[in-house]
């Protein structure tokens, strides 16, 4: 059995050009992993904060890397994970799993470029053309006609879906007729509203969304509070998508267990990683419930061929500038791996220079 020679993390300070998305993030603080074994094998992982603060997990990122990694024997990525999380019975996830889930991406490229093979095939999957949907450009503050020419533009790029932002008013509906009327029948339209709701208006929203056809509404109320997702689901109204925010396997389970959603985002940072991410697609794949994680479809659709339950891939362009490497579309509205050892992204030349933060 190999060890790992050497292990380090570093800090990037991704600013945006301008605010994106329904929270309006403006910067990323990107964590980056970087392992090597014995044989000169090399792994990259990266996880982030939006918003900032990435300054705690880069801590926590090196104390696991110094506790667990460093020096000690190359373990397969879900017990190294597993060894790693168990530690944090006492202080909780929070930036722990944000760190932890930099060092098992880079587990993962480590362990699929030992054995030459795609992350996909590592991962126990086979590569598929998974559906895209594009959630990009899209801001809680357009008008309908801006929102409709945002999701004009993504049909005619080929992606199967749009998700305009919505804010829990009436001005919802405003959008969602627009935006179904500049598509074609063949395009899904999916809502986000960004945890912006109240019980009342999320039960207005998921009728409004019913009506004009929409696919999901993700994130009608705030992640964690369960009871009101309870109350939704007597409502009825439109399917539910959440769990970007989740953090922890378990955290996952009332919503597939008690019908709670029809979608679940897990988001890499947030879950810890990719390990947790096939737990959550087994979830999902037990009890019937569809998975998309939260944007990167480059590095998730290694995922979807481990986890037959994600049935779509969200593009959300943000940290996409900093590597090299990306799947790009086998056919219109659908993205496959690469078959490269690996993950198969590489960190531009320039981004420790030009982003990175001492620390």
């Amino acid at each position: 059995m190999t060890t790992v020679a050497r292990a380090g993390a570093a800090l990037l300070r991704y600013r945006l050009d301008a605010p994106v998305g329904g929270s309006g993030v403006s910067s990323v603080d990107v964590v980056l992993v970087d392992l090597e074994d014995a044989d000169g094998v090399q792994g990259l992982g990266f996880s982030y904060v939006l918003a900032g603060r990435g300054d705690t997990v880069l801590v926590a990122a090196r104390e696991q890397l110094a506790q667990w990694v460093a020096s000690k024997p190359l373990i397969p990525p879900p017990a190294a994970w597993r060894r790693t999380a168990a530690g944090f019975n006492r202080t909780g996830y929070g930036p722990n799993n944000h760190a932890l889930a930099a060092i098992d991406v880079a587990m993962w490229d480590l362990h699929a470029r030992r054995r030459g093979v795609p992350l996909a095939e590592a991962m126990g999957g086979e590569a598929r053309a998974v559906p895209v949907y594009a959630s990009g450009g899209f801001t809680a503050r357009q008008s309908a006609s801006e929102a409709a020419a945002v999701a004009a533009r993504h049909a005619e790029a080929g992606f199967g879906g749009v998700k305009p932002r919505m804010r829990g008013t009436r001005h919802d509906a405003e959008v969602l007729h627009a935006v179904r009327d500049a598509l074609p029948p063949s395009v899904h339209v999916m809502a986000d509203a960004n945890e912006k709701c109240d019980l009342p208006s999320a039960r207005w929203l998921l009728a409004a969304a019913r009506d004009h056809q929409v696919l999901f509404v993700e994130e009608p109320l705030p992640g964690n509070w369960l009871d009101g997702y309870r109350a939704l689901a007597k409502a009825g109204g439109a399917a539910v998508a959440t769990g970007e925010h989740l953090q922890g396997v378990r955290s996952f389970l009332p919503y597939a267990v008690e019908g709670l959603a029809a979608m679940l985002q897990p988001d890499l940072s947030a879950a810890g990683g990719l390990t947790p991410l096939v737990e959550v697609g087994a979830l999902c794949d037990a009890f019937g419930v569809a998975m998309s994680p939260h944007f990167l479809p480059g590095l998730f659709v290694h995922v979807a061929a481990a986890s037959p339950a994600v049935t779509w891939l969200e593009d959300f362009p943000l940290l996409e500038p900093l590597f090299d490497g990306w799947p790009v579309p086998t056919a219109p509205g659908t993205l496959a791996p690469r078959a490269v050892p690996g993950h198969g992204l590489t960190l531009l030349p320039d981004a420790r220079s030009r982003f990175g933060v001492d620390g």
